[in-house]
């Protein structure tokens, strides 16, 4: 399989699970597309959370935690530089 399917896959299952407002993972749809798209355009971890948070609070217009959000993005991160590091 592509390795940026299974990437997209793995950032997909984690932003679904993730789940920050309490909708149920399918309900996210525009915002999973969009961290997606942010974790393959940002490889620092702060600028990556930051823009996970302006993702999600737009969308629903709620704040959400810094941590929260810190945290989904270490673990997207995590996903890519191990995709990236396989031969």
């Amino acid at each position: 399989m592509n390795k940026d399917i299974e990437a997209n896959r793995k950032f997909d299952r984690i932003l679904r699970e993730w789940d920050p407002f309490k909708e149920g993972g399918d309900f996210y749809d525009t915002e999973v597309a969009d961290a997606i798209q942010a974790v393959h355009q940002l490889d620092d971890k702060e600028a990556l959370t930051q823009r996970i948070k302006e993702i999600y609070e737009f969308s629903f217009e709620k704040p959400l935690l810094v941590e929260s959000c810190q945290k989904v993005a270490e673990q997207l991160l995590q996903i890519k530089n191990e995709d990236s590091c396989e031969l």
